[in-house]
């Protein structure tokens, strides 16, 4: 046989075979994963990390249409939204040690249940286990200007600082505090 027709055979099978064996990635996902981080000036570290999915808005009104009122939610989508505490934190003005947990909600239209839980690497809220509720506290809803894509953030007024959950017009305003902060104003 001709040494041209073999190595263009050649040629032909490897890049067949590479062909074959190519990556193959999923499409993008209509909710991408975020991270939100609370860091101060004075330390350098983060004090806070959260890792969640940010859905989008698909109806007139997110809560008691996309998101039901009274139902545990997963406070974001796919895998449960991971709050880390670099240190331990008055969460809602209950004390929490340094860790990683998962946040759910139960919104309500007046106020929502906000849940920290030890269960981690879970899939959404489908296999939430009430048994291992670290902090379950209320705080109540407030409106503001339309976010069509749910969003976790921090703001600080008046030297309070605040984990904000943010979808449609309604906010969720959940006080945060380290110990030296609640050390420094007593």
């Amino acid at each position: 046989m001709n040494k041209k027709i073999i190595t263009t055979m050649l040629l032909c099978a490897l890049l067949s075979s590479v062909t074959s064996y190519a990556q193959k990635f999923d499409n993008l996902d209509n909710a991408p994963v975020d991270i939100s981080y609370l860091t101060t000036r004075k330390i350098p570290k983060p004090l806070v990390k959260v890792v969640y999915g940010r859905p989008q808005k698909e109806s007139n009104n997110v809560f008691g249409d996309q998101v039901p009122y009274g139902e545990i939610w997963r406070t974001g989508a796919n895998e449960a939204t991971e709050v880390k505490f670099y240190t331990d934190m008055s969460f809602g003005r209950k004390l929490v040690k340094a860790g990683t947990y998962v946040l759910h909600t139960i919104p309500g239209e007046q106020e929502w249940t906000i849940i920290l839980n030890s269960k981690t690497d879970t899939w959404g809220s489908n296999f939430y286990d009430e048994t291992k509720d670290v902090v379950r506290i209320k705080i109540p809803a407030r409106q503001d200007a339309v976010l069509d894509v749910f969003s976790i953030g921090f703001k600080e007024d008046f030297k309070s600082t605040f984990m904000v959950l943010a979808w449609d017009s309604t906010r969720i305003d959940i006080p945060l505090a380290t110990q030296d902060a609640i050390l420094a104003k007593i």
